[in-house]
């Protein structure tokens, strides 16, 4: 079937050469956000008038003047996720496989310079995690790593993948950025998505947040999602970590990124993310708070926006936050995750890359999910498309 909304070539992708670098740098992080502190309540009411929504819409739905049209846009976000998803709810788990990391990162507990206890799963400890994992019904899993080329680097990662594709219907990876070709081999193995997350799109506050390691080179992760578009990949999850910088700006880029990938990039699917910073060995606080009323503006803002796009929440919000927001936009879900590795079974003690809020057991969840009379899909599709 045709995708409507954008253009038709033969080709994957419009422009096998192209790169969100050429659009980012059209941008001033300053102007941008005062450009969005600007916004007034006349543009508001405009934006959620507009049938279809562009980035100045966005702009205004994400301002301090939209705050008190949030029942409204949340109203309106739950209609247009319904409409498009049903009462469904996508749930996932991830698997942390390695916490060995070569990179410098403030915020982050598997940072190089924290000195903790390393650990990397061999096959057979990988194995009895996801015999855990599938005894909880899970069928999408996100397999996590630090970033060590060394020791997790393409060989593992691949090896992992085909040590377990027979049993999950999608494999997702968020681990170091690799190179198209690297993609190209895993996704013949059997990788359906990758998340890679800016952090920040503020470029001297990222160098400030990643002062040494592969990571700390800002425009090869900004170039990723272009990689992973080339590649063929199946789908691709942007976000930024909220904290690091001004979450409006940082979101702004973020909706930017996301349009020029769906525009290039058409066959592939896309996922948003809402990480906010929480605690963690390190100990790095928040430069600037994003409130949970914050929070619900955002999801409610990037569903306005785009009604296609899946946006995911995981166990780093409380429950209370989550039972708020799973009828709100919301399209997918991950429960009772363990940031460490052999987190589930193999070593419960590890340290994690940050603290978990919402620690219920998956049945839980499930109960909760239902409550809502949301209905908890597993598996939506089988990744038989390779």
């Amino acid at each position: 079937m045709t995708n409507s909304k954008y253009p038709t070539p033969e080709t994957r992708y419009l422009k096998p050469n192209s790169s969100f670098k050429t659009i980012f740098d059209q941008y001033d992080w300053d102007q941008t956000l005062s450009e969005i502190l600007s916004k007034t309540e006349e543009d508001v009411t405009r934006a959620l008038n507009n049938s279809k929504r562009d980035l100045e819409d966005f702009k205004a739905l994400i301002s301090p003047a939209a705050k008190p049209y949030l029942e409204q846009m949340a109203q309106m976000s739950s209609h247009i996720t319904k409409k498009r998803f049903g009462n469904t709810i996508q749930m996932y788990t991830p698997m942390y496989l390695s916490n060995e990391c070569q990179n410098i990162c403030t915020y982050c507990g598997f940072s190089m310079t924290n000195k903790i206890p390393r650990r990397t799963l061999t096959d057979e400890e990988i194995i009895q995690e996801v015999e855990f994992l599938k005894s909880k019904g899970y069928d999408h899993i996100l397999l996590v790593t630090g970033e060590a080329n060394k020791t997790v680097g393409v060989d593992y990662i691949n090896t992992a993948i085909k040590l377990i594709q027979s049993k999950f219907a999608n494999i997702t990876i968020e681990v170091q950025p690799l190179d198209q070709s690297d993609y190209e081999l895993l996704i013949g193995n059997g990788l359906y998505a990758v998340l890679v997350y800016q952090e920040t799109y503020h470029k001297s506050a990222y160098k400030k947040h990643h002062p040494k390691g592969r990571k700390s080179n800002f425009e090869y992760r900004l170039e990723t999602p272009d990689r992973l578009g080339r590649s063929g990949i199946h789908k691709i999850g942007l976000g930024a970590l909220f904290g690091l910088e001004d979450w409006r700006a940082d979101s702004f880029f973020t909706a930017l990124h996301l349009q020029y990938l769906q525009k290039t990039y058409w066959k592939t699917k896309y996922s948003i993310s809402f990480p906010r910073l929480r605690p963690h060995s390190g100990g790095l606080e928040p430069k600037v708070e994003m409130t949970d009323a914050d929070l619900v503006q955002l999801i409610c803002a990037f569903r306005l926006l785009d009604e296609d796009v899946e946006l995911s929440m995981s166990t780093r919000e409380s429950e209370v936050f989550r039972e708020n927001i799973v009828n709100l936009g919301v399209t997918s879900i991950s429960a009772e995750s363990k940031t460490n590795p052999g987190g589930y079974v193999v070593e419960p003690q590890s340290l994690e890359q940050f603290e978990i809020s919402d620690e219920r057991r998956t049945e839980e969840v499930v109960e909760m999910l239902k409550s809502k009379g949301l209905e908890v899909v597993w598996k939506d599709w089988a990744n038989n498309w390779k």
